[in-house]
């Protein structure tokens, strides 16, 4: 009986150890296979909608939360992520979005024109319309349900209440909107594609086919410049102007995306480049090449929305120091429309090696902005160097400002510039200048200096003429040391003024010095600099960005725009 009784109870041990394996196998790998099940419906989910993006005619981008509330345009529930286009603004659950893309219509860039030579059908989605939008209609406030409710055209941005929706408003033709001067109509371009096939050039002949005061804009946004902003901005215009005039300069070079406008008619087109002084150089540098290709009547005028951490070529034409959002994207296409043309001189930089066997060419810059040699050209370098090696850590300006502040301080206990009236020689219009003690020579073509500073005007009761950008004169001065550029860009001191002058010589005569052009920096052995004049470039500028030290410079600037209408 004794044996009998301790098998049972072994048996039911080794029941009770194996259950609990068992069970232990099951808590461990149940969860496992639950996650890997998860992973890959996740990673099939996100194949399935990439394939839609990428057949898709629509600019869908998926978000994981709405920036407002929204409702899906297919199945009309309320939903807090999902897919939304770029360029007409639908909205849908990741549910329907296959149905959304097969259901509506994009914007179309090109469309054959009925008749019409000013307008076209209005093209009306329905549901998510902008916060404090009106009916065109009624005049009372849309969007104000809490579901998908109300209208709003693609092309004119015109709201309407779903029961002021009547028969009329469906056949009306749609006049664009308050940017019916800026936009490019679809059927524009249709006709513009007639012609090409036809061999004929003639497009002059179309621009009335549009409206009397038109002035086409492009966007050239930079996505990788400054507070990464131009992702943004590229959806916003592209919900506000024809998606063909909206280029994202990661994917396409500006010489590509600027032959648009040999589709247009001649002087009249406006490009707005999103992106710093870096970016605008980049652009000025394609339209040169168009002047070299015989393109000089399609020439545009060139607007700045500044996205970079410097930004003093759009402080100097008054786009503002820096843009974070603050202004709405209507209010920059208005500026736009209401900015004066004007001229910005263009430098060439020659950079000759010295050497009796030197059989390099010389390196050859442009320059909008400025040129120096000395400690802001060392501190350029090192950010450059640190942004080479973790670009990752430079996507806010507020970064980069401290990270060039570091460099500065460093500068002022090491002095890595000092003596550098000894180690270089100084010509202005061909006579030699005899420096002080300096450890930074700077050649201005700008107003603005480091981030915001007038550098040339400076601070005091000294009588110094305002710097100019179209005079065809370059201003040069020079600093003691990182320590005193950072007093001049507090207003507590004043740079070495040593002259102006149309050709600039600078002759490095031993060791190796930092140097830059328009923020582009390299360490540079003994050289000739030569900085001569090189061309203008069209320009525009807003006078609705002034700051304080700008008002006192606000007449001269009206006297000068006065005296190049009357040349004009």
């Amino acid at each position: 009986m004794e044996g009998t009784g301790s098998g049972s109870s072994t048996s039911s041990s080794v029941v009770t150890d194996y259950s609990l394996v068992v069970w232990t196998l099951c808590s461990v790998l149940l969860p496992v296979l639950i996650t890997l099940w998860c992973s890959f419906q996740r990673s099939r989910r996100q194949m399935l909608i990439r394939d839609i993006f990428r057949k898709s005619k629509h600019d869908w981008h998926y978000t994981d939360l709405f920036g407002q509330p929204s409702y899906c345009c297919v199945c009309a529930q309320h939903i807090l992520q999902g897919a939304f286009c770029n360029c007409c603004g639908l909205r849908v659950s990741e549910g329907c979005l296959k149905k959304a893309d097969q259901r509506f219509h994009c914007k179309e860039i090109m469309m054959s024109s009925s008749g019409a030579h000013s307008s076209m059908p209005h093209h009306w989605i329905r549901g998510n319309v902008p916060l404090c939008s009106c009916c065109m209609v009624c005049k009372q406030q849309c969007g104000t349900q809490p579901k998908l409710c109300d209208y709003r055209c693609v092309w004119c941005q015109y709201t309407v209440h779903d029961e002021c929706m009547m028969d009329y408003l469906k056949t009306q033709n749609c006049t664009f909107g308050e940017f019916r001067d800026l936009i490019i109509p679809p059927y524009y371009l249709s006709t513009i594609n007639q012609m090409r096939k036809e061999k004929r050039t003639d497009y002059e002949k179309v621009a009335p086919y549009c409206r009397k005061h038109w002035m086409p804009v492009i966007v050239l946004a930079n996505t990788r410049s400054g507070n990464n902003m131009g992702e943004t901005l590229l959806g916003e215009f592209k919900i506000l102007l024809n998606p063909v005039q909206v280029f994202d300069l990661s994917k396409i070079t500006p010489a590509k995306a600027l032959q648009l406008c040999t589709l247009l008619p001649c002087n009249a087109v406006r490009v707005l480049v999103c992106g710093g002084d870096g970016t605008v150089g980049w652009v000025l540098d394609a339209i040169d090449e168009m002047k070299i290709k015989g393109q000089e009547r399609y020439i545009p005028q060139v607007a700045i929305l500044p996205l970079g951490t410097g930004n003093d070529l759009s402080n100097t034409l008054g786009w503002g120091a820096g843009y974070a959002g603050e202004v709405p994207v209507e209010q920059i296409l208005q500026n736009v429309m209401e900015a004066d043309g004007i001229k910005l001189d263009r430098w060439k930089v020659q950079v000759t090696n010295k050497g009796y066997y030197n059989l390099r060419k010389p390196k050859v810059f442009t320059m909008n902005n400025y040129f120096s040699i000395g400690p802001d050209a060392l501190m350029a370098l090192n950010f450059h160097a640190h942004r080479e090696k973790t670009p990752s850590l430079f996507s806010s300006r507020i970064i980069n400002k401290a990270v060039y502040f570091f460099y500065g301080t460093k500068d002022c206990l090491v002095q890595e510039c000092k003596d550098l009236n000894k180690k270089v020689e100084l010509e202005l219009d061909g006579e030699r200048i005899e420096l002080p003690n300096l450890e930074g020579i700077i050649v201005l073509n700008i107003g603005y200096w480091g981030g915001g500073c007038r550098l040339w005007e400076g601070v005091g009761d000294e009588p110094y003429p305002l710097a100019r950008h179209d005079d065809g004169l370059l201003e040069v001065v020079g600093v003691h040391g990182s320590f005193h550029c950072a007093q001049i860009q507090v207003k507590l001191a004043n740079p070495v003024r040593l002259g102006q002058a149309h050709t600039v010589r600078l002759i490095l005569k031993s060791s190796k010095m930092p140097m830059q052009v328009d923020g582009e920096p390299w360490a540079q052995g003994p050289c000739t600099v030569t900085i001569t004049h090189k061309t203008h470039a069209l320009m525009l500028y807003h006078s609705g960005e002034q700051t304080d030290e700008d008002t006192s410079s606000s007449s001269e600037e009206d006297h000068r725009r006065e005296l190049t209408d009357e040349d004009t």
